[in-house]
C-alpha cells in the first residue's frame, strides 16, 4: 500500500511534528532545572537511581524524563541508565559561567503555560492576555502572586545580558562621555562592564526601587566601583530625573508605542541638547535564522504586555515622536540574536 504523504514530503511532515511538540522540549528542560538535575552531579557518571534519590522522583519516570534529554542534546547517556554531562547540560548548572538556567526558567513560567494557548485571541485583538487571566496588567501580576516569577524574570535579563555586555561594549564610541546612564537597567550588568572598560566614566543605574535594591555589588558602597557610581530609583514611564552625556535603554522599547514614547520624552525632559539617547535591541529586519527566536519573543511580548519588538524604521519612527534626531543604527558583531545600537540625539 503506497504511503498517504509523497517519499519527498516526509521531512516536511516531520518539521511539523517536531513544532507541534516544542511545549514539550521546553518543559523537559524547565523539568529537569526544577529538579535540580544539573546541579546534583559533577564530573563523572551518575545512575538514575541515584538520580531520583536526589530529585525526589520516581526512577521509572525519571529514566524516561533522561532518555527525552539525552535524545536532544542534553545530558549523555554513557551505558543503560548511566549518565554524564555535556555541553549544554552544564550551561543548565546554578555554577555555569552565564546562568542561562533562569531564562530557561523565565520563558516557562507558570503564567506562560496560560497564557500561550491564548496567542489567537492576542492575535486577532493586538491586546496582551494577562488582564484577562488575573485581572491585572504583567507587571502587578508579577508584583503579587507571581513573585517567583518576577525573582527568575531579573535573574534571566541579568543572564542575558552577560550573553552580550562585552561586544555591546565594544560598540560604544565614548569620546567626549563623561556620564552614563544605564535606563531601566536592571542589576547593572552592562553598566558595570561599561564602568570597567571605560575608567573615566561615571555611571548611573535606574531601575525601580525594588530592582535597584539587588544591584551588581561592584556598584553598591564599598564596591569596585561605588566612588564612580549613583544609583537612582524610579519608573522611566513617571520621569527620567537623570542628567549625563548618553542614556542608554538595552530591550526596553519593547513594551507598547505609547510607552515607549512616554519613556523617551522623560529623557529628553531631563537631557540637555547634545546627549545622546542608544537603544539596545534586536530587529525584526534580521535574517532569518535570527528570527527564529527573535519572532517568538516577539509574539511572548504581545502576550504579556502587548508590546513587540522594532524593524529599523519603528525605531526611527519612535525617536522622531519623541522629538529626538535619529544618526543610525549599527550591529553588535558576536551576539545572538544580533543587537544593534539605534542612536539619537538631544536637540
Amino acid at each position: 500500500m503506497a504511503s498517504i504523504v509523497p517519499a519527498e514530503k516526509i521531512d516536511v511532515v516531520r518539521r511539523i511534528e517536531q513544532l507541534a511538540v516544542g511545549a514539550g522540549l521546553a518543559a523537559i528542560v524547565q523539568t529537569a532545572i526544577k529538579l535540580g538535575i544539573p546541579d546534583s552531579f559533577d564530573d563523572g557518571s551518575v545512575t538514575v537511581d541515584e538520580l531520583a534519590k536526589s530529585a525526589q522522583a520516581e526512577p521509572g519516570t525519571l529514566a524516561r524524563l533522561m532518555r527525552a534529554l539525552t535524545v536532544h542534546g542534553v545530558f549523555d547517556e554513557v551505558e543503560p541508565g548511566r549518565y554524564t554531562h555535556n555541553d549544554m547540560s552544564r550551561y543548565l548548572r546554578e555554577d555555569a559561567p552565564i546562568p542561562i538556567k533562569y531564562l530557561v526558567l523565565w520563558m516557562g513560567a507558570a503564567w506562560t503555560w496560560e497564557a500561550w494557548p491564548r496567542l489567537t485571541d492576542a492575535v486577532r485583538t493586538g491586546k496582551t492576555v494577562i488582564p484577562d487571566i488575573y485581572g491585572k496588567d504583567f507587571y502587578s501580576y508579577l508584583g503579587a502572586e507571581g513573585a517567583e516569577s518576577a525573582v527568575d524574570f531579573m535573574k534571566a535579563m541579568t543572564a542575558i545580558t552577560a550573553l552580550s555586555a562585552a561586544p555591546i561594549v565594544d560598540g560604544f564610541d565614548l569620546t567626549g562621555v563623561g556620564s552614563v546612564a544605564d535606563i531601566a537597567g536592571g542589576q547593572g550588568r552592562l553598566l558595570v562592564e561599561l564602568m570597567e572598560r571605560f575608567p573615566h566614566v561615571k555611571g548611573t543605574l535606574f531601575d525601580l526601587e525594588s530592582v535597584v535594591a539587588n544591584a551588581d555589588p561592584k556598584l553598591l558602597e564599598g564596591g569596585e566601583l561605588a566612588e564612580r557610581a549613583t544609583i537612582v530609583s524610579g519608573d522611566l514611564y513617571d520621569k527620567v530625573p537623570v542628567d549625563v552625556d548618553l542614556y542608554i535603554l538595552k530591550n526596553i522599547l519593547d513594551a507598547p508605542n505609547t510607552n515607549s514614547e512616554k519613556a523617551l520624552l522623560n529623557i529628553k525632559e531631563s537631557a540637555r541638547p547634545g546627549a545622546k539617547v542608544v537603544i539596545i535591541d534586536a530587529l525584526m529586519d534580521a535574517s532569518v535564522e535570527e528570527l527564529r527566536v527573535t519572532t517568538l519573543v516577539d509574539l511572548f511580548l504581545l502576550l504579556n504586555v502587548g508590546g513587540a519588538r522594532h524593524n529599523t524604521k519603528e525605531f526611527e519612527i519612535l525617536f522622531e515622536k519623541a522629538g529626538l534626531k535619529f544618526l543610525g543604527i549599527k550591529p553588535v558583531p558576536g551576539t545572538f540574536p544580533t543587537q544593534h545600537l539605534a542612536e539619537a540625539i538631544v536637540f
